[in-house]
């Protein structure tokens, strides 16, 4: 079985939890004999490809980014011969451009379209947007949930006539290997331990701002790992509280981001906005048994973390109740232990990579089938 895998950014270009979850779903269905491909756009001057263990990653131009909307019409071409391959094409929203892409490539291959959130923040861009989305949702065959928590807060999902299937997003544990030594020395040379930990890109819906103004009440040292367009604010921001416990890491490898979760008290993850959907950074933190700080925004985060079990959640854009909970788990390390041992149990039972696997493979199947 041949599957395209389709998103705006994806590695090595782009570190975030959507490229992630895409790299599991393919490490997962691919070790149960399905071949993946995943298309992308990338900052490149003419189509590649990269190899990668998950699949080669075929790479065609960016050419614009209006209102974080992705766009290179050379994508059209590619899309078309690759849809040629495959026997399930696989797309990723929310994106705009992808929907165009689909409709006019007149493609017969069946679609699965993971949908990871809303469009949130471009409301105006939206109604302008709804008729295309409309087209285009009528030609995708299967529509996939990540949690029942979105399907449940979310207008368009929960209006859809048949509900979508849910399927979580996952991690495969050996598909993470455990940090050098080298690693481990230099994050405690420059961060300590026993830091809150954040890793992802710095976006505008991952609350980091009270992340920073919760480490300036708390006085508990913060490690935020990433880079993105919120950086130069944030850091901005650290520098006018005074929140000198505040370490950026800015852009790091596999290998030291392992090493940072090794090195942890606690993950934090404040994403304040519906865009925030799941959060893999959560998954990860399960991973590594460590305890878990995320916001109630009606999404999957509160479907990974769940309060007073695997960690604690707190109301989004309020950072008091962030300082109190990072406290909390700093005054009781039995706590956190606690958590974080429930958080791998949680992750191995729900999360893991061969359940998500199996799901997306007898997706694949029924579509194929049908």
């Amino acid at each position: 079985m041949k599957v395209l895998q389709l998103y705006r950014t994806y590695f090595p270009e782009s570190q975030g939890g959507l490229e992630e979850s895409i790299r599991q779903i393919c490490l997962a269905t691919g070790a149960l004999g399905v071949e993946q491909r995943i298309l992308t756009l990338a900052r490149v001057s003419e189509p590649d490809v990269v190899p990668m263990p998950e699949g080669d990653v075929f790479r065609v131009p960016l050419q614009l980014e209006p209102a974080s909307c992705s766009i290179g019409m050379s994508l059209i071409r590619a899309y078309r011969e690759q849809t040629r391959w495959a026997d399930v094409v696989h797309l990723h929203y929310p994106w705009p451009f992808a929907d165009l892409v689909h409709v006019l490539s007149g493609t017969s291959t069946p679609v699965v379209l993971t949908y990871h959130s809303d469009i949130i923040r471009q409301r105006t861009l939206e109604k302008l947007y709804a008729p295309l989305r409309s087209v285009f949702f009528n030609r995708v065959s299967r529509f996939v949930a990540t949690s029942p928590n979105y399907v449940e807060s979310s207008p368009v999902l929960s209006a859809m006539s048949r509900p979508p299937d849910v399927i979580p997003l996952g991690l495969a544990p050996e598909s993470y290997v455990a940090p050098s030594e080298q690693a481990m020395a230099d994050v405690l040379t420059r961060f300590g331990e026993g830091f809150f930990l954040f890793v992802g890109v710095l976006r505008y819906y991952k609350g980091l701002h009270n992340l920073i103004q919760a480490a300036a009440i708390s006085g508990l040292r913060v490690v935020i790992a990433g880079q993105g367009p919120e950086g130069g604010r944030l850091k901005k921001l650290a520098e006018d509280l005074r929140a000198h416990n505040v370490a950026f890491a800015g852009y790091v490898s596999d290998d030291v981001k392992q090493a940072l979760f090794k090195r942890a008290r606690a993950v934090v993850f404040p994403s304040s906005e519906r865009s925030e959907a799941f959060g893999v950074t959560l998954l990860e933190g399960q991973l590594n048994r460590k305890p878990l700080i995320s916001c109630d925004i009606g999404t999957g985060t509160s479907f990974v973390n769940r309060h007073g079990e695997t960690g604690l959640v707190v109301p989004p854009n309020d950072p008091s109740a962030l300082a109190e909970a990072m406290r909390a788990l700093q005054a009781s390390p039995d706590l956190a232990v606690a958590m974080g041992e429930a958080g791998r149990q949680r992750l191995d039972e729900v999360f893991s990579g061969k359940s998500v696997g199996k799901a997306y493979l007898n997706l694949y199947r029924e579509m194929i089938e049908t």
